[in-house]
């Protein structure tokens, strides 16, 4: 069966947007190229990318206007709107927990939760995600939108691995 994976960065506080929504802000400590390519690895058993739709606007308007970066999956963005969807990219007014129980069940590789927080809490609730991919960012942001926020249930984890590159630190783990 497919694995619900989260793939997200986060400040050392806790947040995942600063209080006006920017992610400006994800970025290691120096301007050097001490970086390692975690996404590259984690798409590798990656078809499926579910996003919240203010997670696909800033896509879309702030950080890659011009080209739809996640042409390589088929995106499922939950929202309101009535929009047209495409083959790769499909908008759906559905509860994310009865998406993710049927994407789980059909022929694939993992599915991705890539934002935002409204999308991920639910799924938390639910203790549908498999795999907890975190990257913490040396910043303390203070307010915005924080990552896990009045969690429903304790979910125990295991720590599979840890690496850190240029201040940042990228914590794995698995549901025990």
């Amino acid at each position: 069966m497919r694995k619900i994976r989260l793939f997200i960065a986060m400040s050392l506080d806790g947040y995942i947007a600063d209080s006006r929504g920017s992610v400006d802000w994800l970025k290691g400590q120096d301007n050097d190229n001490e970086n390692i390519d975690t996404y590259s690895e984690f798409v590798k058993n990656i078809d499926t990318v579910l996003m919240g739709w203010n997670t696909y606007y800033q896509v879309v308007t702030e950080l890659s206007p011009q080209k739809w970066i996640y042409d390589d999956f088929t995106t499922y963005v939950i929202t309101h709107n009535e929009l047209i969807s495409t083959k790769k990219i499909r908008f759906v007014n559905t509860d994310p927990v009865d998406l993710v129980q049927r994407l789980k069940k059909e022929n694939g590789k993992d599915i991705w939760i890539c934002g935002g927080a409204n999308l991920v809490q639910q799924l938390v609730n639910g203790n549908f995600i498999d795999c907890y991919y975190i990257t913490v960012i040396p910043i303390l942001l203070g307010s915005g939108v924080r990552l896990f926020e009045k969690a429903k249930q304790e979910i125990k984890l295991r720590l599979l691995k840890t690496q850190s590159y240029n201040g940042m630190t990228d914590l794995i783990y698995t549901r025990r």
